[in-house]
């Protein structure tokens, strides 16, 4: 398995609405419901893998709206889980409040985020989706839609926790579509 900063650079965010949605069935119906879930809010929040893997049922229960410590950056960031509390409420209804949000199968802990990296790899391999998966797909992939649905970089750059626009348009993968759309349009 690659290190987590090669990871970070090789995996992309997911640009097609179809292909999300071939990555929500496949995880449905090949890994489960906990790793469906994982995916949903990863998508939906932006969240790290390592934050959202701390997430005990206590933590989301009946809110809509939560307040989680970055463990990277340490800074509090409020997460809106509006559009998918029906989701999450269906998924905890029979889980303790004292349980991880995504428990592992072997003893009292939440899935390691090497478990997360293969159970996406392995939802992706099922569909077809061969470029670059990983757990960072989800923040990405999150990035990318935010972006592209409110073009507002800085806002993305204030939710993502990053240092400058540059920063996350690169990491979202703007930069580089944008210079291949443009080159492919270029005419002289």
């Amino acid at each position: 398995m690659k290190s987590k900063k090669e990871e970070i650079k090789d995996v992309q965010p997911i640009r097609s609405l179809e292909k999300i949605s071939d990555m929500k069935w496949s995880l449905k119906k090949w890994c489960g419901e906990r790793d469906y879930i994982l995916f949903l809010i990863g998508i939906k929040v932006g969240l790290r893998v390592g934050d959202l893997l701390k997430l005990k049922v206590s933590d989301v229960k009946g809110k809509k709206k939560i307040t989680v410590r970055e463990g990277k950056t340490k800074k509090p960031r409020v997460i809106h889980l509006n559009n998918i509390y029906d989701e999450i409420d269906d998924y905890i209804s029979n889980m303790k409040t004292s349980e991880w949000l995504f428990p592992s199968r072997k003893g009292n802990q939440p899935i390691s985020r090497v478990q997360a990296y293969r159970q996406l790899n392995k939802a992706a391999e099922m569909v077809d989706i061969n470029e670059g998966i990983g757990t960072h797909t989800m923040r990405k992939t999150f990035g990318y839609w935010h972006y592209k649905q409110f073009k507002d970089v800085a806002e993305l750059q204030k939710i993502l926790n990053h240092s400058h626009p540059e920063v996350t348009l690169r990491y979202i993968g703007i930069t580089d579509e944008q210079i291949e759309n443009n080159l492919n349009q270029f005419m002289l």
